[in-house]
Order: C-alpha cells, then structure tokens, then sequence
C-alpha cells in the first residue's frame, strides 16, 4: 500500500491501461485539435479584425471559408466539451479510488491536490507561452465543484444541472431582452472595445512585456472568469460530465445509444444553428450592426448559450462512432475467424483505421502533454517575440500550421504509446497527485 505525503492511505495510483475506455480518449485526442485550431486566431497579430475582436476579417475567400466555419464549428464550441470531458474523467478517478477501498474523503483529497497542481502548471503556462491557459481555469472550477458535488447523490446533481441551465439562460437573455424592449437590440455591446486576441500578447516584440500581459490574462482566466462561470450556471456541464461518469455513458455507449443519438443530433444542429448568424455576419453575408458582432453583443451571446449544446453533441459523436467502430472490429474479427475472404478484406482496411483510432487516443490518454506541447510549437515560432512567423499567415494557412502541430503530437504521442510510456506531463501530474511510491499498474 502506498502513501501521499499527507499520510493518506492511497490503495492505488492511476487509472492502469486496460482500465481505459476508448471513448473519453478518442473524443480527448479530437478535442485537441479542435482547441490548436481554435487558438489559430489570436496568433495571426497581424490580421484586421473584424467587430467581434476574435476572428480576422481580411484574407481570401479560402480565409473567409475557414473564417466562417470556425465560427459555427469551434468558436466557444470546444471549451464546454473539454468540461464534460474533466467532470467525467474527475469522478471516474474517484469512483476507482473508492472502489479499490479508498475512503471517498482520500479520494476527495487526491483530487483536491490534482486540482491545485492544475493551476499552478496552467498559471506558468499561461505566463511563458499562453495566456488563453485553460487548465488552470478548469483547475479552479474542480477544486470547488469537487468539494461540493463528487459525494452528492444523482438527485442532487440534477437539481444543481438543472439550476445552472436556468442561470445561463437568464444571464444571457436578460440583457437581450432588455435591449429588445427598449428598441436597442442592435446596439447592445461595444465593437470599439480592444480587440480580444490583445489580451493574448502575441503582438508584443518584447518577451518579458508579453510575459506581464499574459500572467494578467491567465490571472483573470484562471480566478475570475472561473468565479463568473461558477455564479452564472457555468458549471452545468462540468456536473453533466459528472452525472454521466456515474452512469458509465462513454464506457457503455450501447447501452445510452438513444440518449447519445439526440443529444449528438439535438447538440450539434443547436450549437451550429445558433453560430450560424454570427458567421454569415463576419462574411458579410447578413447586414447586422457591429455591436451586435462583439464580444458583448447579441451575437455572441447566443454562439456562448448555444455553444453548450453543440460540445455535448461532439460527445455524444464520438461515443456513438466508439461504438460502431467497436462493433464493426468484433463482426470482422469474427469473420476473420471463419474464414471469410471477404472479412480478411475488410479486416486488413480496418487495420490502417485502427492505427488511426490508436493515434488519436494516444492523444488523449496524454492530453496534458500534447496540450502544453502545442504552445511550445506555436508560441516561439507565430508571436511576435518569437520568430514572428505570425504576421505572414492567413486564417487558412495558419489552420494548416495547426493541422501539422497536431499531427506531430500524434505522432509523438502514438510512439510513446508504442514504448509503454506516459506522457511527461502526466507523469509528473502522478507524482505530484499519488507520491512517489504511488504506481498506476
């Protein structure tokens, strides 16, 4: 039996290999490349903008393309399936530490120190390379909705869901209402505000003065933002990730496929439809005034409510497509057995696939790594301080420089998967969260 540096008995260390499930890792290792390319945006400094402050509006009609389908496909898209994804993989950890006799207070208090430790490393993240750090935020939002909700009974996390979705809703109708009844809807926002990619300081030639701008941006991210999100309902899908780890959606997705087919249907036609005027207005396709487009504005609201709804929807995706792949290897495998030809066919194409689906999950069993690795491939090369190779890249080169970033994670990824090994982020996350002693098995 191990033990933490607190004297807490730990039973057992992290999840072990054959413990995995192949649907939180494949949708992990595509959520990845979802966030390198919905970063793309504040690394080209040098672009025009456009009233939203985020997207450029110059470029070709290919940039007007890829412009247009970030908006509906990944802009405030992919930040709430990275939530679920976290409460997910947060309560299966304590569900195993409890199940291999861990007190849940221990496994409370594994967690608790997990969480304290993502801030720290999303704070230096932030302050040297990236300051749209996401994982000290979500660290910040764990520590609080761990000591609160992993002991709570499933009705009790459906009243909060349930609770939180009326809070979103309210605190994004609320000021549209209000500017719909005095005749200002239009007006509602501010397109002159500073540009939301400033914030990011990939324009600041010095290091150290793109160093202070970045640690006040994951400051604010990171503390602020997340107390705003916790106020105003945004949790809701942090606890939905919760609810369905306990229900084991992503492990059995067979046994969800109705839920998993509407929410993936419903989610994704809401999320895109409700992106869809806020891109054909950055094309220029719908006239709507320019405060409206900004980041306050009505547009935008209604991108953020319903962005909700389309990272459930990629979710719930992935779980079906694990289990149609799943299905489809076991009907091959056992016409292979039989000695089919045409099985033998089909199980050789299946093969080149299946190195696909184990690339991408290797990702995603080392998500931490790949995330902090693509900062250290953007970062230095795109911004300013660095080579500033930013300032000549459109929107659709710069997704093809973030294509290729993420396939050499894949790579790196999938020949550590190859060896056995983990990656390095997560093994220092180990240490940190079990002890030196502590194992995974």
């Amino acid at each position: 039996m191990t033990t933490t540096s607190e004297e807490t008995p730990v039973r057992r260390g992290g999840v072990r290999a054959e413990e995995r499930a192949l649907a939180p890792d494949l949708a992990r290792g595509i959520m990845l490349l979802l966030i390198v390319l919905s970063n793309t945006a504040f690394h080209l400094w040098a672009a025009r903008r456009g009233p939203s402050g985020w997207q450029p509006a110059d470029g070709s009609w290919l940039d007007h393309a890829v412009q247009f389908t970030m908006i509906i496909v990944l802009d405030l898209r992919v930040y709430p399936l990275f939530a679920f994804l976290f409460g997910y993989g947060m309560m299966q950890l304590f569900l195993r530490q409890t199940a291999a006799g861990n007190s849940e207070r221990g496994a409370a208090r594994i967690l608790r120190r997990r969480s304290l430790w993502l801030i720290v490393i999303g704070l230096l993240h932030s302050t040297l390379l990236m300051a749209g750090d996401i994982v000290g935020y979500y660290g910040v939002l764990s520590l609080v909705l761990g000591l609160v909700f992993l002991r709570r009974s499933e009705r009790a996390l459906k009243g909060w869901i349930c609770a939180g979705a009326v809070l979103i809703v309210f605190f994004a109708a609320q000021p549209v209402v209000s500017a719909l009844l005095r005749g200002e809807l239009g007006t509602l926002g501010d397109a002159g505000a500073e540009p939301g990619f400033m914030a990011y300081a990939a324009q600041e030639e010095n290091w150290l003065t793109a160093a202070g701008t970045r640690l006040e941006t994951g400051l604010f991210i990171t503390f602020l933002a997340s107390a705003l999100a916790l106020a105003g309902g945004g949790y809701v899908v942090f606890l939905l990730g919760f609810w369905a780890a306990r229900r084991r959606v992503l492990e059995e997705p067979g046994r969800h496929r109705t839920l998993l087919r509407r929410t993936a249907v419903i989610g994704i036609t809401v999320g895109w439809l409700g992106a869809l005027p806020a891109a054909l207005a950055h094309v220029g396709a719908l006239d709507v005034p320019a405060d409206a487009q900004s980041e306050e504005g009505a547009l935008t609201l209604l991108r953020d409510v319903t962005g909700n709804a389309a990272g459930l929807g990629y979710v719930a995706a992935v779980a079906l497509f694990v289990h149609w792949w799943t299905s489809r290897r076991a009907r091959v495998g056992a016409g292979e057995i039989a000695g089919s030809a045409a099985s033998a066919i089909g199980g050789a194409g299946a093969g080149a696939g299946a190195t696909v689906v184990a690339a991408v999950s290797a990702v995603g069993k080392r998500s931490l790594s790949c995330y902090l690795a693509h900062s250290l491939l953007f970062a230095p090369v795109l911004a300013a301080w660095g080579l500033g190779l930013g300032e000549h890249l459109s929107s659709w080169t710069m997704a093809l420089f973030a294509v290729g970033v993420w396939l050499l994670t894949v790579a790196g990824a999938y020949a550590l998967e190859r060896a056995g090994r983990r990656g390095p982020a997560e093994a220092v996350l180990r240490r940190l969260m079990y002890g030196v002693r502590a194992k995974a098995g």
